[in-house]
């Protein structure tokens, strides 16, 4: 098995579905790759145009069994003071697989900064999330 840093550059999202009909969301956003969890910055007051411009890194190998394994999903929240609980704005799946074994061959992949689509449960519309991503094997 060989072990490489999966780096994931958080951009901005674009046209998220407003949860908050009074007052601008404060969105933030938790990428998850298989068992390890990152959370973004809350963009406050930024609404449906959140900028964050973070970097994240995961411990990623390969090969590593199912293709499941290789998706990168970023939930989108919005923070409520007034409910005791934060609210689901959309979410978005990202497979890394072929940039991995792409940086296994090459010793770094990077895919530049890309959109993605948001959707919500039911898998309708409800954004676009922009994403960067790179690969270093480790030496």
């Amino acid at each position: 098995m060989v072990a490489g840093t999966l780096e994931v550059t958080l951009v901005e999202a674009r046209s998220l579905k407003n949860m908050d009909f009074i007052v601008k969301m404060n969105p933030y956003v938790v990428i998850q790759y298989g068992n390890q969890k990152h959370t973004s910055t809350i963009a406050k007051g930024q609404g449906t145009k959140p900028v964050w411009n973070e970097k994240f890194k995961f411990d990623a190998e390969y090969p590593d069994g199912e293709g499941h394994k290789y998706m990168l999903l970023f939930r989108i929240m919005d923070t409520q003071k007034l409910l005791d609980h934060d609210v689901f704005v959309g979410e978005s799946k990202m497979y890394v697989k072929d940039v991995i074994a792409s940086g296994i061959e090459k010793g770094k992949a990077e895919l530049g900064v890309a959109k993605y689509r948001v959707v919500l449960q039911d898998k309708t519309y409800a954004g676009e999330i922009s994403v960067a991503l790179a690969f270093t094997l480790n030496s």
